[in-house]
């Protein structure tokens, strides 16, 4: 059966994390004569118990199948974080939840319209007030109630086709206004969005936005190239509420059950 990774993403990604270790953060001697800063190949191998002509293949993006204990391996050596082990699953498989590889045949190519539970709906509605709105498998916003819109964005307001919260993010200047913090919130943002887009990266619309952002937006193009990734989860933010002011928020992530690529994100101020 046929990968369905991405191995040149893979690929760069390995030498992406080789280049930010120093051999000292792994406990190598610091050696002579190094060109380039980071491990060598030779090093991460080494250090991962596999061949360097293997590791090499690897990094170089060609088409082989590395076992689970062959990432396990590898991040260990790179010292990546489990956010970016889990993104090593989907660029080697095409995982979409991290348990296995994906079908044989592959997904589909054209993405199905997405469906909000009317259970789901209500709920956003009825947590009001406490913003909070559901977002989709490409991080298009679902549905949201009136304080989500009054501290965001009215998303209802804007036509279908402009509802995704990554967009919004990178191209908005309320979203500068509204996150304190906007250049580490957007990275972050980015990151945790990285992970849905390796999953799906054969759908024509994911492709579409992930191509979007980076012409529109000069952090993205930036910062795409680095493989940087996050784990969606709970947490504290900074954000300026129009009418209140600069506000810290605590806010709670929910996975849907029926829908695992839709997630409920609601807030409360907690000074």
């Amino acid at each position: 059966m046929e990968s369905d990774g991405d191995p040149v993403a893979l690929g760069q990604l390995l030498r992406s994390r080789r280049a930010g270790l120093s051999p000292s953060a792994v406990g190598l001697p610091p050696g002579t004569r190094r060109r380039t800063p980071g491990l060598r190949r030779e090093e991460v191998a080494l250090l991962a118990n596999l061949s360097t002509t293997y590791y090499t293949y690897l990094e170089q993006g060609r088409p082989v199948r590395p076992s689970e204990h062959v990432l396990d391996a590898l991040a260990a050596a790179l010292r990546m974080t489990t956010a970016e082990r889990r993104y090593l699953d989907v660029l080697a498989y095409g995982r979409h939840d991290g348990v296995g590889p994906a079908a044989e045949g592959g997904r589909a190519s054209v993405t199905p319209t997405e469906y909000l539970a009317p259970g789901v709906v209500d709920l956003v509605h009825r947590l009001e007030p406490y913003p909070t709105y559901v977002k989709g498998r490409r991080w298009d916003v679902l549905a949201s109630n009136p304080s989500a819109r009054e501290l965001f964005t009215d998303w209802e307001a804007r036509p279908v086709g402009d509802r995704n919260l990554v967009r919004w993010m990178f191209t908005s200047d309320r979203a500068r206004q509204v996150y304190l913090d906007w250049e580490f919130e957007a990275r972050a943002m980015l990151g945790r969005f990285r992970l849905a887009a390796a999953r799906h990266k054969d759908e024509p619309s994911f492709v579409a936005l992930v191509a979007e952002l980076r012409r529109d937006s000069e952090f993205v193009r930036r910062w795409w190239p680095r493989h940087d990734v996050a784990s969606i989860g709970s947490g504290v933010k900074k954000l300026r509420h129009p009418l209140l002011g600069p506000r810290t928020y605590s806010h709670v992530v929910l996975q849907i059950a029926d829908n695992p690529d839709q997630t409920l994100v609601t807030y409360r101020v907690e000074s």
